[in-house]
């Protein structure tokens, strides 16, 4: 036996020495072999596969994301997560931001290969953007007569218009509707998928659907997407609750303590109610509410719903929601249970977020918090806990430090809020500096960093016609004033001068389509001036 085990690590010992040299010396050549690469996308999860090597290795794939090559010394790529496989496939996620994958492969005894060249998915990188269609319905996956017609989101769109159409049209995509196959189309969809009622097309068999993406002002961002067949079905059940709009999640990025939920509405349906659970719900799919429930809102709102509590305490949540009709009857039955969880802090976290809505999320009027690529958070490169609140004053921002910075305990705390208060006629500058003077001094008393981040200037007539609501006209002269300030702190990031437009009076609607959240690539900006300045933060 002893002349087994002895014989048997002689064999292990040659083996890994082998390894060992054919991996050091690439004897083989895989340090500069390429991947050949393709994808595989099936109700919205999107596979990346490649080749694999003649060598036992595993491999890392990077999820990354252009940086808006605006901020001086920042690198060409955002790292927003990276996994490892030992297969030749890996479920990337889809976004509604640009993404490339990287793929680099690993043996015993190192790194084997040099990073692949960016690998990026050509359906969501054509230069005349275009919706990408997730649900699809043929022969072997008909539609009811009240389908679900979802969709990949395209960054900066506050609208889609669905087109309804008799036959294939001649012509896939351009930005007109097609007069020849045209039954019918709607543009008030407000989040990537609708509820189509095609009951009327039931003898028909079969229809074609198309959808285009559209600005503030119903104007097309880029073209129709490709049109595809509906197979009708008047047999198959049709949906009868919300559906979760789970879609283009953000890998492993942290909701806001302050929650969204959201989902793709019942047709002409306007009234919903959200519960929430801290354990799965007794009955799933059934109409009436949990016993259990911690927590319930209903809300006049056809895609979301904002909790007006703040959830920092750790632990698993679960979340559904249903339709209501006259005298808040239930219309159908709860939707799918989503689940999400609050991660638990024992010792200080190193970064928080404070503020308002900027802080909070969304953007693009139409996209709540719940959309992650919305949140400048989403592109820091160092964890941060997001404390954001939509609709905060500097004030109000103020009175909830005490119940929602400090069970946190946060090294360093990013502040900003004021800009709801910049445009209110009744609120001067200095309230807002008072209150801003005030957080300060509560982290302080806390052993708490606070790190001061500028106002960013905003837009008049674009808040004015996104939201009906005026400005202050001295809004201007309250800025300088409030950011003048800031400057005079001994920690401030300024991130008011890269926000301007060629005028230099007012926010970019590059920036920001609303005049007042920045968009995609305004919260990628605030990121990466933020990463810049990692010098003022507290490492413990």
């Amino acid at each position: 036996m002893k002349k087994f085990f002895l014989f048997a690590g002689i064999i292990l010992f040659f083996t890994l020495a082998t390894l060992c040299v054919a991996e050091k010396t690439d004897v083989l050549g895989l340090r500069y072999m390429t991947f050949t690469t393709h994808f595989t996308e099936r109700d919205g999860q999107l596979v990346l596969h490649w080749e694999r090597l003649p060598y036992p290795c595993f491999y890392k794939v990077e999820v990354l994301s252009p940086t808006t090559g605006l901020v001086e010394g920042e690198p060409q790529y955002h790292l927003l997560t990276s996994g490892y496989t030992l297969r030749s496939s890996y479920d990337v996620p889809t976004s509604a931001i640009p993404v490339i994958y990287r793929v680099t492969a690993f043996g015993m005894f190192g790194q084997l290969t040099q990073p692949s060249e960016p690998i990026a998915n050509p359906h969501y990188t054509a230069k005349v953007p275009h919706p990408v269609s997730i649900y699809h319905y043929d022969n072997e996956n008909p539609a009811s007569l009240m389908p679900f017609l979802v969709w990949h989101k395209v960054p900066g769109a506050v609208c889609y218009e669905v087109e309804l159409l008799g036959a294939k049209p001649a012509v896939d995509g351009g930005t007109a509707p097609d007069t020849a196959t045209h039954l019918e189309s709607t543009h008030e969809i407000y989040t990537n998928g609708w509820q189509a009622d095609l009951k009327k097309y039931q003898d028909r068999g079969t229809i074609w659907w198309r959808v285009r993406a559209l600005d503030l002002h119903l104007q097309p961002i880029g073209e129709w997407s490709p049109a595809e067949e509906i197979v009708i079905d008047p047999a198959r059940q049709a949906p009868h609750a919300p559906l979760l709009n789970n879609f283009d999640d953000l890998p492993n990025a942290q909701q806001p303590i302050y929650p969204v939920y959201h989902w793709i509405p019942l047709h002409n349906v306007m009234q919903y109610e959200v519960e929430l659970l801290t354990q799965p719900p007794q009955t799933e799919h059934n109409s009436t509410p949990d016993p259990n429930r911690v927590w319930s809102r209903i809300v006049n709102s056809a895609t979301a719903c904002y909790d007006e509590y703040g959830r920092p305490y750790a632990g698993d949540y679960y979340w559904r929601v249903r339709a209501l009709g006259k005298d808040n009857t239930p219309i159908g039955t709860w939707s799918d249970t989503a689940h999400f969880v609050v991660e638990s802090h024992a010792k200080r976290v190193p970064a928080a977020a404070l503020g308002d809505s900027i802080t909070h999320g969304g953007g693009a009027v139409s996209y709540s918090p719940a959309e992650l690529e919305y949140s400048y958070l989403t592109y820091l490169d160092f964890p941060c806990l997001n404390l954001g609140r939509s609709g905060d004053t500097s004030t109000t921002t103020l009175a909830r430090f005490d119940t929602d910075v400090l069970p946190f305990q946060p090294l360093n705390l990013l502040i900003l809020t004021g800009t709801n208060s910049l445009r209110a006629p009744d609120i001067p500058a200095e309230k807002v500096i008072s209150d801003l003077a005030a957080i300060g001094e509560k982290c302080r008393a806390n052993d708490i960093r606070p790190i001061y981040l500028t106002l960013m200037p905003i837009n008049p007539t674009n808040i004015a016609f996104a939201f009906h609501t005026q400005t202050d006209p001295l809004w201007r002269t309250k800025l300088n004033t409030i950011n003048n300030w800031i400057r005079e702190q001994e920690y401030y990031i300024d991130l008011e001068p890269y926000f301007y437009d060629g005028s230099r009076q007012f926010l970019d609607t590059g920036f920001s389509v609303d005049g007042l959240h920045n968009d995609i690539r305004g919260k990628m900006l605030m990121g990466e001036i933020i990463n810049q300045h990692q010098d003022l933060f507290r490492k413990e």
